[in-house]
């Protein structure tokens, strides 16, 4: 594992570009990558930097890149990051430096860039990548606890949690940017108390908590990737919410696992934040509970122990129709710690390609649910109201169990450590729209 600390992580840094320092998001210290798009003009590749976005064929065609930084920028300005993340960390790294030389305060060439920064607000953002395939997985142990004791309350964790990264494979056509509407699927669900199924609109739509973690270099397929390789495979993270329709997960699930419960749409932060801006915010994997079995030692690491976590503050909101009419704050359901997985993202990886399965540059890995051990923190509906039985009131009055038709949910992040300035993920959001007619 490479950590490296330099100096555009320096808490001093400031920016020409004012709206950056101090912003909750997108400081100079920070500088995601993304796909957007200016108004009428196509996608390319940007940068975000405060309330701006710098446009990167613009600053090639302007001539602000050379050497390895250049050959990054290139591989970024098109309509999909996909080349940048095949390359290794160096040139994303090298890219990164010229950047924040570009946007530090006093920089030479602040007349040459400003003319190629949009106003985010009048952009549109898209998927950051061409995402070939899509792995999410349930390492939120605190989740798999609550939901395991809905259904099996005296032994709430199957016997292979604590041993294996548990996962399957989910629907990477389906993934959207946020901003895009939630349609509430219909599909087949079952009463307890019911003889036979039928078929309509979900009547527990929920939502769930979760980190992405973008692959950058692939590897060949029959070849796996050791763990002490594994932190090379990560391009960086974004905000993930794996939109959850309960009552048909509830009766399809046997014996194969989620299917349309879960594939009619996944929300994403539309920005990749890179590995190297996260590198001051690496911290020690929390240690297992006395009596926990140690991994196999494919998937241990002294290393990745050490710096494998990272100290990440995640949050959910809900704001109702009502609410945003009557222009009341969206309310907190849950906040937490992004450390609250059992498995680091290095270890997912590892297992992931264990078997030799080739994971590619532009692949999408979802943590599963991550929730914290108390109400406060929990990342789902369905834990926070115990299964529909305990509902919520929202601050009009409201209740809710589940979703309803008209709910906005938001997600946020916020990467966050002392001695270092905090970085975000920025939105995260979606609104629940009506079934179509079944």
């Amino acid at each position: 594992m490479t950590v490296v600390i330099d100096e555009t992580h320096d808490p001093a840094l400031k920016s020409w570009v004012a709206s950056a320092n101090g912003h909750a998001d997108f400081p100079i210290q920070n500088l995601p990558l993304g796909i957007f798009s200016p108004p009428g003009q196509v996608p390319r590749g940007g940068v975000a930097i405060g309330d701006m976005i710098l446009d990167l064929a613009g600053a090639v065609e302007a001539g602000l890149f050379e050497g390895v930084p250049l050959l990054a920028a290139r591989a970024a300005m098109g309509d999909t990051l996909n080349p940048l993340l095949a390359m290794e960390a160096e040139p994303r790294r090298a890219l990164r430096r010229r950047l924040s030389a570009l946007f530090a305060e006093g920089s030479p060439e602040r007349t040459k860039v400003e003319p190629l920064l949009h106003r985010a607000q009048d952009c549109a953002m898209h998927l950051p990548a061409r995402i070939g395939d899509y792995t999410d997985f349930y390492v939120g142990i605190h989740h798999a606890t609550n939901v395991g004791r809905v259904f099996r309350p005296d032994n709430p964790l199957l016997p292979n949690y604590k041993h294996v990264p548990i996962g399957y494979h989910g629907r990477a056509s389906s993934i959207r940017a946020s901003g895009a509407p939630v349609r509430r699927p219909n599909g087949q669900r079952k009463a307890p108390d019911a003889d036979a199924p039928t078929f309509g609109p979900s009547q527990r739509l929920d939502y769930e908590l979760e980190m992405g973690i973008w692959i950058a270099e692939g590897n060949e397929l029959g070849e796996p990737i050791p763990i002490q390789a594994a932190d090379r495979h990560i391009a960086g993270l974004c905000l993930l919410n794996d939109w959850s329709a309960r009552d048909l997960q509830a009766w399809e699930y046997q014996p194969l696992g989620p299917f349309l419960a879960k594939n009619f749409l996944t929300t994403i932060s539309p920005w990749i934040v890179t590995a190297e801006a996260l590198a001051p915010f690496r911290i020690a994997q929390p240690p297992r509970p006395e009596g926990d079995p140690r991994p196999l030692p494919y998937l241990w690491s002294e290393e990745d122990q050490k710096a494998g976590a990272f100290a990440i503050e995640l949050e959910v909101s809900i704001a109702s129709a009502r609410m945003r009419e009557e222009r009341v704050p969206p309310m907190r359901l849950s906040r937490g710690p992004a450390s609250n997985m059992y498995w680091t993202a290095a270890q997912i990886i590892t297992h992931h390609a264990s078997n030799g399965c080739n994971l590619q540059p532009g692949d999408l890995l979802g943590t599963g649910t991550i929730s914290a051990p108390t109400d406060d923190g929990f990342g789902s509906l369905l834990e926070i109201t115990r299964g529909g039985k305990q509902p919520i009131t929202l601050p009009t009055g409201e209740t809710r169990t589940f979703l309803q038709d008209g709910d906005q949910l938001f997600l946020s992040g916020r990467a966050q450590r002392e001695g270092y300035v905090p970085i975000g993920f920025g939105p995260c959001h979606g609104i629940i729209i009506p079934a179509p007619a079944a």
